[in-house]
Parts: C-alpha cells; sequence; structure tokens
C-alpha cells in the first residue's frame, strides 16, 4: 500500500494533531507522511486580523492541496473548519475527541473567581470575552492572539494575567498544568472544540476506505449537532456563539449559548438530540434561540472586532 499523505500546517499543535491521526493509521497497518502547508492563518499569525472571517483562515491552503491530490486526507482541528466544505471534499472520520472545555490559564492556578478586580484576561474570542464579561465585569479583557504556546508565554511573562483557551490544545501539548477548566454550562464551549477532523476527498474510495475505521460515531454525532445549530443560527466565526453535545450513557443533550457581547445574560437553550438525526436536534436549538432573540445579539456581536478563536 502507498503511503498515505497526511496535509497540516506547521505549528506544534497541528502536527500533535497530525502525529495522533498517523498513530491511528500506523495501528492499522497504514503508513503516513506528513506535508506541512502554510496557510493564510499562519501568515498573519501574532497580530491583529482586520476586517478578516477568522474560520478558513487555516484550512484554505489545506483544503486546495487536498483538491489537488497533493495531499490524500488533511486534519485540523475541527472548529476551523467552515460549516459548508468544498464542493468534493467531506469529513471522512472524527476520531475521539479531547476535553472540549475552555480553561483559564495563570501564573499560579488561580480560578477566575480567584483573580482580583482589574486583572487582565486575554483573549480574543468574542464567546470567551464575553462570558468572562458575564462573571466577572470586574475584569479588563484585553486581545490575545498567536498560538497555543505564544498565549501560555503571555502570561508566564506576565503580559497579561491570565488567559483563556482550549483546554483540547493545552492537554496535547503539556501546557495545562497551571490551567483551571471552566464549567461548560456557562462557557458553554465552541462548536467541534476538542475534536479533531480527517478530510478527504469524496470520490475517493481506497482514502475513505482507510479512514473510516478511525470515525467514532458518538463524536461525530455530537459535533454535528454543534454544527447544524451553529448553521441553523446563521452565523459563524465572528459571533458570541457556544454549543456542546454531550453524552450521558445512551443520551444525548445539546446545549446551545448565544453570549450578550457586553456581558450581559446570554440566551441558553437545552435540547436532546437524536442520535440517528442529529443535525435535528441542532436545528430545534436554534430555532429556540431565534424565537427568543438571538438575532438581535448576533447583530451586536458581529459589530465588534474580529474573533480569533481558531486552534485555541
Amino acid at each position: 500500500m502507498a503511503v498515505l499523505r497526511i496535509g497540516t500546517r506547521g505549528s506544534a499543535l497541528a502536527r500533535w494533531q497530525a502525529d495522533r491521526v498517523g498513530d491511528l493509521l500506523a495501528a492499522r497497518g497504514v503508513e503516513a507522511a506528513f506535508v506541512p502547508i502554510r496557510t493564510s492563518g499562519d501568515a498573519t499569525a501574532g497580530r491583529r486580523r482586520a476586517g478578516l472571517a477568522v474560520k478558513g483562515l487555516f484550512t484554505k491552503e489545506i483544503e486546495q492541496a487536498l483538491l489537488d491530490r497533493r495531499v490524500d486526507i488533511a486534519v485540523h482541528s475541527l472548529k476551523d473548519l467552515l460549516l459548508e466544505l468544498p464542493p468534493g471534499l467531506v469529513i471522512a472520520a472524527v476520531p475521539e475527541r479531547e476535553d472540549p472545555r475552555d480553561a483559564l490559564v495563570t501564573r499560579d492556578g488561580r480560578s477566575l473567581l480567584e483573580l482580583e478586580p482589574g486583572a487582565r484576561i486575554g483573549t480574543s474570542s468574542l464567546r470567551r470575552r464575553a462570558a468572562v464579561a458575564s462573571q466577572r465585569p470586574d475584569v479588563e479583557v484585553v486581545p490575545l492572539v498567536g498560538n497555543v504556546t505564544t498565549r501560555v508565554k503571555r502570561v508566564e511573562e506576565g503580559s497579561v494575567d491570565a488567559a483563556v483557551l482550549a483546554l483540547a490544545g493545552l492537554k496535547r501539548l503539556r501546557l495545562d498544568g497551571h490551567a483551571v477548566p471552566l464549567d461548560p454550562a456557562v462557557f458553554v464551549p465552541a462548536p467541534g472544540q476538542g475534536a479533531l477532523a480527517v478530510e478527504a476527498r469524496a470520490d475517493d474510495d481506497r482514502v475513505l476506505e482507510i479512514i473510516a475505521p478511525l470515525d467514532d460515531m458518538r463524536v461525530r454525532h455530537a459535533i454535528e449537532a454543534e454544527r447544524s445549530a451553529l448553521a441553523g443560527l446563521g452565523s459563524g466565526c465572528n459571533v458570541p456563539v457556544g454549543a456542546h453535545a454531550s453524552w450521558t450513557g445512551r443520551t444525548l443533550t445539546l446545549q446551545v449559548a448565544v453570549y450578550a457581547p457586553d456581558g450581559g445574560e446570554p440566551l441558553r437553550v437545552q435540547v436532546p438530540v437524536k442520535p440517528n438525526d442529529p443535525a435535528a436536534g441542532g436545528a430545534m436549538a436554534a430555532a429556540r434561540l431565534l424565537e427568543a432573540g438571538a438575532s438581535a445579539l448576533m447583530v451586536s456581536g458581529q459589530s465588534r472586532r474580529p474573533n480569533s478563536e481558531a486552534s485555541a
């Protein structure tokens, strides 16, 4: 069997994710080779992405390489993927999911409630910014961009007192020593947070057959419900929306929140999800939120500065 070429970004987290998929393939006797690809998001890393929507910045060039047959599969942080994939591409597998929660990183492991009034908390995610403001209106939320390692370093150096990041990335890079997980009922995670996506060409039957065993159906059902809710709200990366589906035994429950950018009370809904039709659960949650006035909050969120939640 020919070596399977995996397209991936060159960051430490992206390489960890590609390595993980490579390990899963190796366990099935499939050899993989990694093809690092520089994306638009990498080219603008570390500075404000004014006027740009974050989603797609970290995937476009990799997906083009996949379409051009320069790679056989692509590995992404699932939350980086656009809701609508380019024609000819599919999510071939969603492997096991890491902890989807957000986490607060401080120099000494303090929790959000233990921070001093006026503390500077770094994040460029509108969702996280709004959630912090709803819990601690007495702190200052400041922009913080860059990869996971860079953001943690900013905390260690004292540029900010704390930062909110995805716990999954911190764990994968073993940077979670001073990370305090945040309650997912308050900080509802971004859709797909903690999950990986293995993308392939829809017409590549050989590769699809190789990748299929990596798919975790429980994770796939959860992320399909989450992404369906986001689609139903008509929103993308520049609005403060969280969606998290979780399993309790055989029961799948979806929680969705639309946050008030000014830190006001968010709109929340929780719905049961039928595993055989997770998209319907997401659509139901979105419809209820829209009936409750979510559109006004999302319009307000879109008027704020650009979001930067991808891969973090």
